[in-house]
């Protein structure tokens, strides 16, 4: 059966659905004239033109209730409308696992997941809706934060979103619509002899590195951290990181690079460590490829910090 690819929108009310929708599928003639089925799951500010919609040889269809939205409706209208392609504005309070685990029709295929974040708002709902406004964005392919102006922490933005959606892509758009290209600010300075990482910034930094690795070659590095480095280690290697929360106290994962010291095993598993070290970009079979691992300069043991959680804001 021929695939019939599925475009899922997701993000809260008033983040730029629609918007971003009439954009894509009226305004650029996304797929060419064919046939779409446009599946609004809420009632935004922004409200489609019938007509427009009929140039664009697309039928819409509204879901008002989260307990509508079921495998037996979709199955229906797939039939009715037979669409080639399928466009969801999915409802930003309903959870994400209602269409990610539902069974879709036989040849349906969601090949994009768009998420769009009010730039305006986004910080408010972090520091208040962390988990609920993260549901809608830790599986976009991409995540579209609009309305941004000269006072967006981009960088701070970022890190929420990929310490629980590594491999989405980030996009920053002005009110007007323009790309904002500015450069993210980070809150260390890489131009040190000895870059200093407080417990603060071990996140941020680790984020950074692990996705720009090639400015941190040849730099030293200074910071403490747990050590990973169980007898099934292989001699010579040890992980020192931290853990971090990424969304929730549920979600907390280890982050650590792999370093390369011949006395290894004289390092007690999971004991803190003051470490002073330089980073040299090589291939690792644990990285799949590039990355940057470590070569202590200086190790001396630290003391437990008050707090062993590091964080990305």
């Amino acid at each position: 059966m021929e695939e019939i690819p599925v475009y899922l929108f997701s993000g809260f009310m008033d983040s730029g659905k629609t918007t971003l929708i009439r954009q894509t599928l009226l305004e650029e003639n996304f797929g060419d004239g064919a046939k779409t089925l446009l599946i609004v799951c809420e009632d935004g500010d922004e409200e489609y033109d019938e007509a427009e919609l009929k140039q664009a040889n697309t039928k819409l269809l509204m879901i008002e209730n989260e307990e509508d939205f079921t495998e037996t409706l979709l199955k229906n209208v797939n039939l009715q409308y037979l669409p080639d392609q399928v466009f969801i504005e999915y409802n930003g309070t309903w959870g994400m696992d209602k269409i990610l685990e539902s069974s879709l029709p036989e040849g349906w295929v969601i090949v994009q997941s768009l998420a769009t974040v009010d730039a305006g708002t986004f910080e408010m709902y972090l520091n208040n809706m962390r988990t609920m406004i993260m549901e809608q964005l830790f599986q976009a392919d991409v995540v579209i934060f609009n309305r941004c102006d000269d006072a967006t922490p981009k960088g701070k933005f970022r890190r929420a979103i990929k310490a629980v959606n590594r491999p989405a892509q980030i996009v920053y758009e002005r009110a007007d619509g323009t790309l904002d290209d500015r450069e993210e600010e980070l809150p260390f300075d890489i131009s040190q002899d000895i870059i200093e990482i407080t417990d603060a910034d071990y996140a941020i930094w680790y984020m950074d590195a692990q996705e720009n690795y090639k400015k941190y070659d040849g730099k030293k590095i200074e910071f403490t951290g747990l050590v990973y480095n169980p007898d099934k280690m292989k001699k010579g290697i040890m992980v020192p990181g931290r853990f971090a929360m990424t969304c929730c106290i549920e979600d907390v994962t280890f982050l650590g690079f792999k370093c390369k010291y011949p006395d290894s095993k004289t390092i007690p598993h999971k004991s803190w460590i003051h470490l002073v070290a330089e980073i040299h970009v090589e291939f690792a079979k644990e990285y799949k490829g590039k990355g940057p691992v470590l070569y202590p300069i200086r190790i001396e043991k630290a003391e437990k910090p008050e707090d062993e959680l590091v964080y990305f804001s």
